[in-house]
């Protein structure tokens, strides 16, 4: 790559200190863009980020999920630099943040395009505290119940909180699969004790 094409794409990995660092000949004026993703310590950056759409209240949604999942946080609020069809100059345009360890970017796009069950997080819990802790956070903000541990929150983000008991009774397969399944189907959110008795027949 030439050292004038300072926009083309990088090579695949470099290795970075600890602090941070960039790519060689990155531009210096996005060097702080850019180590928003790097991974403290490592050597590699997050080439996948989900972005969702959000109706001007992505920074809201970020911060009601790093306030109720671990390991999630708000990395950044950008601003539009000028006026844009949804928005003013000035307006949040996208937030950087991150759930259960997985980075995403809000972008606050308007009302045109809606979320639907198509696209879920699915959070592992080890029990009946923890699966009821964020359902209860969720559905309790505005959100909605649904069915086989299915729920959306206000924004239309539909989540998955799926105790391990049941994932795991899934992949053992044969009867156990069956026995947990049939108990899982009636449920709402799901009932770990109801599970365990179905596991063990």
């Amino acid at each position: 790559m030439s050292s004038d094409n300072r926009y083309g794409n990088p090579p695949r990995r470099y290795t970075i200190e600890v602090s941070g660092g960039n790519p060689p000949n990155y531009p210096k004026e996005l060097t702080r863009q850019r180590n928003r993703w790097w991974a403290k310590g490592a050597d590699i950056v997050n080439k996948n980020i989900i972005c969702l759409w959000y109706d001007h209240d992505a920074e809201a949604a970020a911060r009601f999920y790093s306030e109720t999942f671990p390991d999630s946080s708000v990395k950044a609020v950008n601003r539009a630099p000028s006026d844009y069809p949804g928005g003013k100059a000035g307006d949040v345009l996208t937030v950087d943040f991150v759930v259960v360890g997985i980075p995403c970017m809000g972008l606050n796009g308007g009302p045109t395009f809606k979320h639907n069950e198509s696209f879920s997080f699915q959070i592992a819990t080890d029990n009946q505290a923890e699966t009821d802790r964020y359902w209860n956070a969720i559905v309790g903000n505005g959100g909605q119940e649904s069915q086989c541990g299915w729920c959306k929150d206000k924004w239309g983000i539909s989540w998955q909180i799926t105790p391990c008991v049941l994932t795991d009774a899934m992949a053992a397969g044969g009867e156990v699969a069956k026995r947990a399944f049939n108990a899982m189907m009636p449920m709402k959110k799901i009932n770990v004790a109801a599970i365990e008795a179905a596991v063990r027949g």
